[in-house]
């Protein structure tokens, strides 16, 4: 029998957040796929429902918090005082995206020949501007972040619902969020929000053999990591200022 646990619940958590999400960029961007230029719309659908059921995974597997995210894990170590599962829910969020950006890989494994840009393939994998300037695209993420922390908090906050959402709809009102912030707020810089949803992929980018790859970008590495940080530091902040 598998020993549930946080940690290994994070884990698995975010193997299907990456899973899901890399996917729907695979299915998007690759050719001969049958989602090919399906559009912005499904990709943004398609990584509310992976954070969804992300979430369910990760509760499955032991972990109540489910966070799939070092920025929500930041932000509410914040606002509680305790940072003891800080590096251990990284880790295995890294981890996890980094499987699940790998089985990503495996499951479109002919696409990759087919498809001759080798940024789309990196795109599949990681987040990227599309006006590349660092200090606007930091301000871009940590804003989105932000909104994600704060919003995300008043859903499970008593401040708002009088007794906080119910348990069953709080993982839905949460994909909607994610939907939300991916429609107005994801076209500048692929909406990463999350450190180890950029940072696990791209790390598979960097080392699998796939066809036709070209650099992983590293240069731009950064932006995705620090950004989503300060949003999340600043809206667990805000979360503990105001007693949520």
């Amino acid at each position: 029998m598998i020993a549930r646990s946080p940690v290994l619940g994070e884990f698995m958590g975010t193997f299907v957040l990456l899973l899901l999400g890399n996917g729907v960029c695979a299915a998007v961007s690759l050719k001969r796929s049958k989602a090919e230029n399906a559009g912005w719309m499904v990709v943004a659908a398609g990584w509310a429902f992976a954070v969804l059921f992300g979430i369910f995974m990760a509760q499955l597997f032991g972990s109540v918090d489910a966070h799939l995210n070092p920025a929500f894990t930041l932000a509410f170590a914040i606002k509680s005082h305790s940072f003891g599962k800080l590096l251990p829910f990284v880790i295995a969020q890294i981890a996890g995206a980094f499987l699940g950006a790998t089985a990503t890989w495996i499951f479109y494994l002919p696409h990759w020949a087919l498809t001759d840009d080798p940024a789309t393939k990196l795109g599949v994998f990681a987040t990227g501007p599309t006006v590349r300037n660092y200090a606007w695209n930091l301000f871009c993420e940590a804003l989105a972040t932000f909104i994600l922390i704060v919003v995300a908090g008043g859903i499970s906050s008593k401040l708002v619902f009088g007794t906080g959402a119910a348990a069953g709809v709080g993982p839905l009102l949460v994909s909607f969020l994610i939907w939300a912030i991916g429609l107005s707020l994801g076209a500048t810089t692929g909406y990463a929000i999350n450190p180890a949803r950029d940072f696990g992929p791209r790390l598979a980018h960097a080392v699998l053999p796939i066809a036709g790859k070209g650099s992983s970008d590293w240069s731009y590495a950064f932006v995705p990591v620090l950004g989503p940080c300060i949003g999340a530091a600043l809206g667990g902040w805000v979360l503990l200022m105001i007693g949520a």
